[in-house]
């Protein structure tokens, strides 16, 4: 494995995963900050924060942060998420260094003018609306509500525009300072560099981090439950799922294999039934996302009011034949080989590759190997398929049905 992982006095972890036959590098660092740790009040300010970042320091302007970057080819860009919050870029590999001091210079010296803030709470809000022209967003952001209601696991990434709206700017300059802390960071960098280069970049711009551990957030509750909201669409959005397993469960793996072979591809049992062999569906797919300590499973469609009921008898009664009789070795093969290939081909970006390595060690505390990967989903029995399928029979399922 080309991976080299060192941890710095204040805690922050600094991974490498060196690829000396590209020619680029991706780098970034992930935090193991995002909206579940957010209070009611604040909802949205991880995600203001991410915004507020590009938009000047101490050293350089919004435009000279763009400029610099996009001068040498490369890009820089950021997201957030439950769970975390990343900024990496990707440049050519003689550009490492300039990527790491603007990286530097976003999370330890950003100054959080105030007209840039109230012109980036407009933008928000405009993601906002955005996102409720977009039924399938707003459904997933139900489900999300419906399985983890009154808590921050089920609150929105984006947060409430009333929210939004309000927070001050020391709250979002103070959520750097409060929860940015080198224990619960991870700079991690794939492609053509060497460690010891990623090391002494982190070492030179990272040292003063805070080194307290970051504040844990509230334990996630599943409860489950129903939503029909009515609207003026042309079909009927439909999320049916179940808690899932958390990624250090026993069941991870299985529940994977799981989500591939009911609804996770074209041969999947759902696209074959429901689109294929019934038209009834132009969009159908199963899921399967985990958390620190829960997970959701769940299948989304959209399909023509009429045809709802329909759809969810067969959702429904393919989760119970797999319950009942488990998947046979071929769709068990095809799944596996699905996987399996995944896991490989993003072994071919140097972006993927970076990011992996980030959230395995943000999660896992440690690097784990490909080989190890992919041993893992090949020894998932059809038994352990069969099991989580009667896990999720049996469990308080999360509806939520928009539309007309």
């Amino acid at each position: 494995m080309s991976v080299t992982v060192s941890t710095l006095p204040n805690g922050l972890r600094v991974a490498t995963d060196t690829m000396k036959t590209v020619e680029t590098v991706s780098l970034g660092m992930w935090i193991g900050v995002g909206t579940r740790h957010e209070r009611a009040a604040e909802n949205g300010v991880s995600h203001l924060l991410e915004h507020m970042a590009f938009k000047g320091t101490a050293r350089r302007t919004a435009g000279d942060i763009a400029s610099e970057i996009e001068a040498v080819g490369g890009f820089l860009n950021a997201y957030t998420a439950r769970e975390v919050t990343a900024y990496y870029a990707k440049v050519l590999k003689e550009d490492a260094g300039l990527a790491v001091d603007i990286l530097a210079d976003i999370l330890t010296g950003s100054v959080f003018d105030p007209e840039e803030l109230e012109r980036e709470r407009t933008v928000i809000l405009q993601e906002i609306g955005q996102a409720q022209d977009f039924p399938e967003d707003v459904a997933f952001d139900l489900f999300q509500e419906t399985a983890f209601p009154d808590q921050a696991m089920g609150r929105s990434i984006l947060g409430r525009p009333e929210v939004v709206r309000s927070l001050p700017r020391e709250a979002v300059a103070g959520w750097m300072g409060e929860r940015y802390r080198a224990p619960a960071m991870v700079l991690a960098a794939a492609g053509n560099i060497a460690h010891g280069t990623l090391l002494g970049l982190a070492e030179r711009h990272f040292a003063d981090l805070p080194t307290a551990p970051a504040p844990v957030p509230e334990a996630a509750r599943y409860a489950g439950g129903e939503v029909r909201e009515s609207r003026d669409l042309e079909q009927t959005h439909l999320l049916l799922g179940y808690e899932g397993p958390s990624f250090g469960d026993i069941g991870f793996y299985p529940a994977q294999l799981f989500s591939t072979l009911y609804g996770g591809g074209m041969s999947s049992r759902l696209f074959q039934e429901v689109r294929e062999k019934r038209g009834l569906v132009y969009s159908i797919y199963s899921f399967a996302s985990s958390a620190a300590d829960t997970g959701l499973v769940g299948v989304y469609a959209g399909t023509a009011r009429e045809n709802a009921e329909e759809v969810l008898d067969i959702v429904h009664g393919q989760l119970d034949d797999l319950a009942d009789h488990g998947p046979d070795e071929d769709e068990l093969g095809r799944a596996r080989a699905q996987l399996r290939a995944s896991l490989l081909m993003a072994r071919e970006s140097t972006s993927s590759r970076c990011e992996q390595l980030a959230q395995q060690l943000l999660v896992h505390n440690r690097p784990i190997p490909p080989e190890e990967l992919t041993a893992r989903v090949e020894a998932v029995s059809a038994v352990e398929v069969m099991g989580i399928a009667a896990r999720y029979v049996r469990s308080p399922p999360s509806l939520v049905v928009l539309g007309p």
